[in-house]
């Protein structure tokens, strides 16, 4: 349910950002090819298969060009021109769809870029957040509050759904009804995850660490969360009979890049991890850039 009286926040550097780039975003995505659904899977080769050790990049373009130094802390650099540059170019990111309950019962779910996978034994993630624990987005202070969450990765069939779920609604907003998506019920936490993804996570946290600001020690800007998974839940056609390996083909990934654009992950390539004995040792040619 939603407090009506309870405006939505602000957290942070998002009352700077301008999220929506077009005056009429939906004239200029009328003007773009239709999403090609046909398109699957598939390898290629690298971008240069006869590549050789120590020859170096694969193209020279990049000598065209010099580096510029920016310092994230220099007087006219402002945190929302860090902010812009990292999310273009820390770039695929994962998504985190992280879904939460409140103390008070009210459920939660929004999708969270600053994600990613650090450890396996135990599994560990971590999610970030815009402001401090004072003044916490709903997600992250559902979770310092519970310690409980699921973690869902976002697919193409549900993208538009997840994606609506990043509006800044007041706190208690049941974005589970705005888009529509499906709770499932876990087993070991309270929060359910998305019967829509096709991998989900269980978690709880394990330890959370606020962030404060170079040029204003006494203003919080971040709070990270660190969670341990603790139960998984996947699609059965999606992973392998040895339940080990997920099908990149059929959970269809989606990815965040800079400003409002995501990403497919359509195509890919291989390529063996060298073996320093065989591929080092044993070449004399090799051997001898050392």
């Amino acid at each position: 349910m939603t407090n009506q009286t309870e405006e939505p926040k602000r957290f942070g550097l998002e009352s700077q950002v301008a999220r929506n780039p077009h005056p009429d975003f939906k004239k200029v995505e009328a003007s773009r090819p239709p999403f090609e659904s046909d398109i699957v899977w598939h390898y290629n080769q690298t971008v240069d298969p006869n590549w050789v050790p120590g020859s170096g990049a694969n193209n020279k373009d990049w000598a065209q060009h010099k580096k510029i130094e920016l310092d994230p802390f220099g007087e006219t650099r402002k945190p929302v021109d860090n902010y812009k540059m990292l999310i273009s170019a820390i770039t695929p990111r994962p998504i985190g769809f992280v879904s939460t309950v409140g103390v008070n019962g009210t459920r939660n779910l929004a999708p969270f870029s600053y994600f990613t996978l650090v450890n396996h034994d135990p599994p560990i993630f971590v999610v970030g957040f815009s402001g401090g624990k004072g003044n916490p987005k709903d997600t992250c202070k559902n979770i310092l509050e519970t310690g409980e969450l699921t973690i869902n990765i976002i697919s193409e069939w549900f993208v538009e759904a997840a994606n609506f779920c990043c509006t800044n609604s007041p706190y208690g907003t049941d974005e589970w009804m705005l888009s529509g998506l499906t709770p499932l019920p876990s087993t070991k936490v309270k929060p359910a995850h998305v019967a829509e993804s096709a991998f989900s996570v269980e978690g709880r946290l394990i330890h959370s660490h606020e962030w404060t600001s170079k040029a204003d020690p006494s203003r919080p800007t971040g709070t990270l969360c660190i969670i341990e998974g603790v139960n998984f839940h996947v699609r059965e056609d999606v992973i392998n009979d040895d339940l080990n390996i997920v099908d990149i083909a059929k959970l269809k990934p989606v990815s965040r890049l800079g400003g409002i654009t995501y990403a497919r992950t359509v195509d890919g390539y291989e390529m063996p991890r060298p073996d320093y004995d065989k591929d080092v040792e044993e070449k004399p040619e090799v051997k001898n850039l050392l």
